[in-house]
């Protein structure tokens, strides 16, 4: 097997973490069947230590393997379609849609067909294993949860136009994390595999196969031009599928998707969705199979997953809802909006990663058990917890995020927070012990002192944006403000 240039895991190579090895399953569109998820219970228990993290990308990690998956294994997962059956494009990022694909009441076009044929053709076509394993698509269908706020190098969003449906394409490129950008150019599903096409080979003739480090979208772009580059992808498909229009740049709009994490209808008539919170992304194996059982008995057999890091049961009858809701807490889960672990996002910190410089799930958990005895957050707060500045857990903006970072003093080396509120940096050094009193206060701030229970926490701070320190002034007052 050709073992590709990346240090990103995957199933059929062994990546190395700092606590043993680690496994990474590709799920395009984040959909899972019972007998699928119920084989990675096995996976978790017999060779990892029974549990699994649903990814920023819904992909499945298992982390603490110590030794290699059995081929036999992998083979059983290809024969469930859990696996790739082209094992070369294994490290290719996993392919994102909207998690309520198909059932939302609000959506343009079910993406899912699409999903199926991007990844059907890049399995047929070995020579887009030279992609960067970083090279990303994503499909959004316009429907009320969306994805196409997510950072993707490519993606596909659906609008109507004259009453017909059809694909605005976004391009990554400009700075590095600025989010992808309206080309202007629209298309109609049905061309969607050809334009994915021409798009990924002109890619591959600006990069050298060879290296380790390939170019990124944004960088190729940035270095020819987007104009450039869409010439290029105009004459690799050789036809006039590219629509070229003058239809003007979408709005912008908030990086927020809307909450799906609840129970909510489905357009299906009497069905329902049920969006539960995963404590960090984390499930134990008991939990998988639980929810498994809860799909198959109650449900349509699938479970999705979510670029959130949670999960939704899909189909379920109005009249089996209180049923099912007492199933997932039985499993020690909850689909409460209000959930403060619903907001937390953390990455697998300095036992799993030694680049982190805090144990980043451990401090938010702690973080959440002294929040949930204090408040509740009637309104989302995304706080996001990085042991390093690489925030592999959330590349978006979160609403408060903790860096970890060592700090020292005469006496002694510890680790500690730069504490930052929409990429402003307000607190330095906060030791891990004075962070749940200081998030506790900040967030009291935003209750108090927004002008309804409209007004988001990130519309709270840009309305106070001149004025932070002055803001936050009264919160532990023992801490030092940044200047």
């Amino acid at each position: 097997m050709q073992i590709p240039f990346t240090a990103c895991p995957g199933l059929f190579y062994n990546t190395a973490a700092q606590d043993g090895l680690l496994y990474r399953l590709r799920i395009p569109g984040g959909i899972i069947n019972y007998n699928q998820f119920q084989a990675i219970a096995d996976i978790a228990d017999n060779y990892g230590s029974g549990y699994i993290d649903i990814t920023n990308r819904a992909n499945i990690q298992i982390r603490e393997i110590k030794n290699s998956i059995n081929v036999e294994v992998l083979k059983k997962l290809q024969a469930l379609g859990l696996a790739s059956t082209n094992i070369n494009i294994d490290h290719i990022r996993n392919i994102m849609t909207n998690p309520t694909a198909g059932i939302d009441t609000e959506e343009l076009l079910d993406t899912r067909p699409l999903v199926k044929a991007w990844e059907k053709y890049i399995t047929a076509h070995s020579q887009l294993s030279e992609l960067s394993a970083k090279f990303s698509v994503c499909f959004d269908g316009g429907g009320k949860v969306a994805v196409k706020y997510q950072p993707n190098d490519i993606i596909l969003a659906a609008e109507i136009i004259n009453r017909n449906v059809y694909l605005r394409l976004y391009l990554s490129y400009g700075e590095k994390g600025q989010p992808a950008q309206d080309t202007g150019i629209l298309f109609k599903p049905e061309e969607t595999t050809t334009a994915l096409a021409a798009l990924a080979q002109t890619y591959l003739k600006h990069i050298d196969t060879k290296n380790r480090r390939k170019l990124r979208l944004r960088e190729i772009i940035n270095k020819i031009t987007v104009k450039e580059y869409l010439h290029q992808i105009q004459e690799n498909l050789n036809s006039d599928i590219l629509n070229f229009t003058k239809t003007p740049l979408c709005a912008s709009a908030p990086l927020r998707e809307k909450t799906h994490i609840g129970i909510y209808p489905q357009r299906q008539t009497g069905l329902y969705y049920i969006g539960i919170v995963l404590p960090l992304g984390r499930l134990e194996t008991s939990q998988i199979r639980g929810l498994a059982n809860i799909a198959k008995r109650y449900g349509d057999d699938n479970i999705r997953l979510t670029p959130w890091q949670n999960l939704l049961l899909t189909d379920i009858p109005q009249n089996q809802i209180s049923e099912v809701d007492q199933q997932i807490a039985n499993l020690g889960l909850n689909s409460s909006p209000t959930n403060i672990k619903s907001f937390l996002v953390a990455c697998s910190g300095k036992k799993g990663c030694a680049a982190a410089a805090t144990e980043t799930k451990d401090d938010a958990i702690n973080l959440a058990k002294y929040l949930e005895n204090l408040m509740i957050l009637d309104s989302p707060v995304n706080i996001h917890f990085s042991g390093c500045s690489k925030s592999c857990a959330q590349h978006t903006q979160a609403d408060i995020t903790l860096l970890g970072i060592i700090t020292e003093t005469a006496k002694a080396t510890f680790p500690a927070y730069q504490v930052y509120v929409l990429g402003h940096l307000l607190y330095e050094y906060v030791t891990i012990a004075k962070i749940p009193i200081l998030i506790q206060e900040m967030l009291a701030v935003y209750q108090k002192q927004r002008l309804s229970l409209h007004e988001t926490f990130g519309q709270f701070i840009d309305r106070h944006s001149h004025q932070l320190n002055q803001l936050f002034s009264q919160t532990t007052p023992n801490l030092t403000f940044t200047t």
